[in-house]
């Protein structure tokens, strides 16, 4: 008989390869498809309603051995949109021989950067790599030169593509971070600056212009960039300032956030031109010797003297100075700052610094920023601000507050902000009375005029007789 049989339960243990793919980045970037790319992008960087705008897969080989893809988002990364350089934000993976080991290491990538996304794989980091290790590593460093060239080669692209929706795009939602490139970076701030963009007194709604293309379009005999600080396009437009420059046909630039007036200290010259802040006192426009412009101030301040006198006397406190200047077409005055004051805008950013942490903004700035009022003798207001000056009424109320209008109206359009708002609307409402008493009196009271009674004439219209017809009976003859 056959011996009894039973079943015994055996337990083997194996590995199946579930994914038989090499990773990305390690295999050649001709087999790699675009869809491949930001199938990657996606999943890896858990985007996935976002296209990349650029990507590019490149290694190095030699002494160091690194193999690398980058990207940029197709829209702000959403940790970056509460803070641009948020310290939890993951843009950079870092691999040692195929194996992850961060993607929170600050020094691998610049700041300015630190929206680009990717993987960096190298041969030649320890395993145990940590920050320390990191800080004195030479092969960092030539990591990080690489990722910064290669992030700069798609920014490139981006700008060369024939679609420029898609730059307007990437400079909407990445700009600040080449303007803190152009401040942090001296290494690399000639390859960025050229990459900057900017609204102008020629661009139309929200078209951008970059120093290159300003530089086409300069006049002949144009010998420096103009650009002005405000706090938006339409400020910009109205500053006094920018008038002196675009009466004459000169494009402006305008620089309508507070990094931007930090960012262009860094930029003092561009294909041997000079940039030229129009708000800053003593603008020189090139048209003339310097010698001949200071000839020309003298005189218009020795034949304005009683108006200068007087404003500086009524502004005593306010303005550091006023002169007299033909450049202002349109407006009557404009405040513009010395040669190292700050802006208005750059005022308001370091009160709203300094009240943030603690202090007060009141005074803060002292006397160092007082401007200069720059006045336009040829102007109606200041004409008739003369003539009160002339007929000896100086001392009265209303050339007083014709004057203190007269800088708060051009501290309004340079920029700033009027301190005491309640004694401007009470100026405003004096002007106004003043104006609607002149009125009264100058009116005349109308005549009665009485018109005698005329003989109502009736005028009957002709009507043709009609001879009446009467018939009577005949009776009748017998």
């Amino acid at each position: 008989p056959e011996p009894k049989m039973k079943t015994v339960p055996e337990t083997t243990e194996g590995y199946e390869l579930m994914n038989t793919n090499k990773p990305i980045w390690l295999r050649s970037p001709s087999e790699v498809t675009e869809e491949e790319y930001k199938d990657f992008y996606q999943s890896a960087f858990r985007a996935t309603y976002d296209e990349p705008l650029a990507h590019t897969h490149f290694s190095l080989e030699g002494q160091i051995e690194c193999k690398s893809v980058l990207y940029i988002p197709g829209m702000l990364p959403f940790e970056l949109s509460k803070d641009m350089f948020d310290e939890d934000a993951r843009n950079i993976r870092l691999y040692v021989k195929r194996v992850f080991i961060n993607d929170k290491f600050e020094d691998i990538m610049p700041r300015w950067l630190k929206f680009v996304r990717g993987v960096v794989d190298s041969q030649d980091l320890p395993l145990n790599v940590s920050r320390e290790i990191l800080q004195k590593s030479k092969v960092l460093s030539i990591i990080n030169k690489r990722l910064v060239r290669k992030s700069l080669d798609m920014v490139r692209e981006i700008e060369a593509d024939e679609d420029e929706s898609k730059y307007i795009m990437f400079w909407n939602n990445f700009g600040k971070y080449l303007k803190v490139g152009v401040i942090e970076d001296q290494r690399n701030k000639d390859d960025i600056v050229p990459l900057l963009r900017f609204t102008s007194s020629s661009s139309a709604g929200e078209e951008y212009t970059s120093l290159d293309q300003y530089v086409e379009n300069m006049k002949e005999g144009q010998k420096q960039i103009y650009y002005v600080t405000a706090d938006g396009k339409d400020k910009a437009k109205m500053s006094p300032a920018a008038e002196k420059v675009r009466s004459r046909g000169y494009e402006v630039l305008y620089l309508t956030e507070p990094l931007d007036e930090i960012m262009i200290e860094s930029v003092t010259e561009f294909k041997e031109f000079k940039l030229a802040d129009v708000s800053k006192e003593g603008l020189d426009l090139g048209e003339e010797d310097k010698e001949e412009r200071k000839k020309i101030e003298e005189k218009l301040n020795d034949d304005h003297k009683a108006v200068k006198e007087f404003l500086e006397a009524a502004l005593a406190g306010k303005v550091q100075k006023v002169k007299m200047t033909d450049l202002l077409a349109e407006s009557p005055a404009a405040l513009v700052q010395s040669a190292y004051g700050m802006s208005p805008t750059m005022q308001k950013y370091m009160k709203a610094q300094n009240v943030a942490s603690g202090g007060s903004d009141a005074g803060m700035m002292g006397s160092f920023n007082q401007a200069v009022l720059e006045v336009n003798p040829a102007h109606p207001i200041v004409q008739d601000l003369e003539r009160m000056i002339g007929s000896g009424a100086e001392e009265s109320e209303e050339p007083k507050n014709f004057a203190t209008l007269l800088y708060d109206v051009a501290a309004l359009t340079s920029g700033y902000d009027i301190e005491d708002s309640g004694d401007f609307a009470q100026r405003i409402l004096s002007l106004m009375t003043t104006k609607a008493n002149d009125d009264v009196k100058d009116a005349e009271v109308e005549a009665t005029v009485v018109v005698p009674e005329a003989e109502a004439t009736v005028v009957v219209p002709d009507v043709p007789e009609v001879e009446e017809t009467v018939e009577v009976p005949v009776e009748p003859v017998v």
